[in-house]
């Protein structure tokens, strides 16, 4: 959305980087893949919000399709067309700290630093995206997650502060916002990633 701009003029630095991610998580879903997220602390609230914003209708009426209304209507009757009636369209997307079960289990029984890494290898496919949040852009759990990720030719994308880090090196996209301290960094990801999930939405739902 132009809208970002202009609000955030601070952005413009990002507009390649930013039109290159939304162009890559639509090329994902467009081969039927799905975006993976992973990130720690704030960032690790923010994969959970993406989710929030892909899974579900955030700009957008997501109505499910007739052909899908009625194939509900055929398995539960008037129920089943009810219940298509409260469903949205769904783009499919995982956080990956929000599977605390694994992450717990793998962080006591393994390696944590690994942990991310481990997931990546369980739910990566070529067709599909990692986004790696990290305000440092060098935290060792979202750099191996990442390592893992290009070794199974998933597509990645950074999201970090300014400054160059073990992300920006790795990532085939990387979007860099101007920022240095870690909540001013947060504070810039939040409108960045609402501009994706906006973007990406459009081109799925904007009938």
């Amino acid at each position: 959305m132009e809208s970002l701009y202009t609000r955030y003029p601070v952005l413009e630095a990002c507009r390649k980087d930013i039109e290159a991610a939304t162009d890559a998580i639509i090329d994902t879903y467009k081969k039927g893949g799905k975006v993976l997220l992973c990130g720690n602390g704030g960032s690790c609230a923010d994969c959970d919000h993406i989710v929030g914003e892909l899974m579900k209708g955030f700009l957008l009426r997501r109505p499910v399709s007739n052909e899908f209304e009625e194939l509900l209507a055929k398995e539960g009757g008037e129920e089943g067309r009810a219940l298509a009636k409260n469903l949205q369209g769904s783009l499919s997307a995982i956080s990956l700290p929000g599977q605390t079960a694994l992450v717990s289990a793998y962080c006591n029984d393994v390696e944590p630093a690994a942990v991310y890494a481990q997931l990546v290898l369980g739910h990566g496919n070529p067709e599909d995206v990692l986004i790696c949040m990290s305000t440092s852009g060098n935290s060792k759990n979202i750099y191996y997650a990442a390592l893992v990720a290009k070794a199974k030719g998933v597509k990645t994308i950074g999201m970090t502060g300014q400054k160059d880090s073990r992300l920006s090196a790795i990532c085939d996209i990387c979007i860099q916002v101007p920022e240095t301290e870690t909540y001013k960094i947060q504070e810039l990801h939040l409108p960045v990633y609402h501009d994706i999930c906006a973007d990406v939405e459009a081109a799925f739902f904007d009938k």
